[in-house]
């Protein structure tokens, strides 16, 4: 689980996130931590993830999404081949909402 980015920085940094509990602080860490783009990308990737775990094909995707090709079949890789952290976090949120 996680092997390929486990280290001591990484472990810390997935404490810090685990221990917050808002949105209003997920907002101003991330703000602090990433750029715009990035965080616009991690959204646009988790979206397409979302999508695809609902069935949506990527033709939809493109559509719905503007991402491009190369995005939908990288977070379709990890959906089908990954460590299934998309899968884990897609369905604990579909028992949430």
């Amino acid at each position: 689980m996680g092997t390929k980015i486990k280290s001591d920085d990484m472990d810390f940094l997935m404490k810090v996130i685990s221990t917050i509990d808002n949105p209003d602080d997920c907002y101003t860490f991330f703000e602090d931590l990433c750029t715009i783009p990035e965080l616009k990308a991690m959204a646009g990737r988790l979206e397409v993830a979302r999508l695809l775990f609902e069935g949506k094909g990527y033709n939809d995707i493109k559509e719905l999404t503007s991402a491009s090709s190369a995005t939908i079949s990288r977070v379709n890789k990890c959906l089908m081949y990954g460590e299934n952290g998309y899968k884990s976090i897609l369905k604990k949120m579909k028992v949430e909402n």
